[in-house]
């Protein structure tokens, strides 16, 4: 299959592969289009999944955890302050070591307030226990095997 895309459309789409059963995220500028596409998968009957709407990125994660301890194959999605927000709970699932699958579409973090690409997002949690994976393009974007290996240590890939 040959598509044209940007990047959060091929993280929705490596998503929708992977068989997540939970989506909790709240909209935050550059990562909503990546949540919108897997609400409209789901609305559309091509994804069997929860799509959780939460009031924070906090929640978001919180919402993974519980998912995830209760055996559901869980993924979640954010950027720059919005990781900043769920900094208690990334220790919290790194210290269960569970696999929860995250997308962090990395954005500058303020100041000066912008939402330009920048990694200083994720780089900032580099030491919170979560394996950070970096594409190159959209293509990397989504895994050829999105199940290999993911179920014991998932990554946290940013964009």
């Amino acid at each position: 299959m040959h598509a044209i895309g940007e990047g959060n459309y091929a993280a929705a789409l490596g998503v929708k592969l992977a068989s997540a059963q939970v989506i909790a995220a709240y909209p935050i500028t550059p990562q909503t289009p990546l949540v919108e596409k897997l609400s409209e998968f789901i609305e559309a009957g091509e994804m069997t999944a929860q799509y959780v709407s939460v009031e924070s990125e906090h929640s978001a994660l919180t919402a993974c955890i519980g998912a995830s301890s209760a055996g559901a194959r869980a993924f979640t999605a954010t950027s720059a302050n919005g990781l900043l927000y769920m900094d208690e709970q990334l220790h919290w699932a790194a210290g269960a070591r569970l696999p929860i699958v995250m997308c962090v579409v990395n954005r500058a973090v303020g100041a000066p307030w912008n939402i330009w690409n920048d990694h200083q997002d994720s780089i900032s949690k580099r030491d919170t226990g979560w394996i950070q994976m970096y594409a190159c393009d959209h293509q990397h974007r989504r895994p050829r095997h999105p199940h290999r290996g993911f179920d014991e240590h998932p990554p946290r890939c940013c964009q």
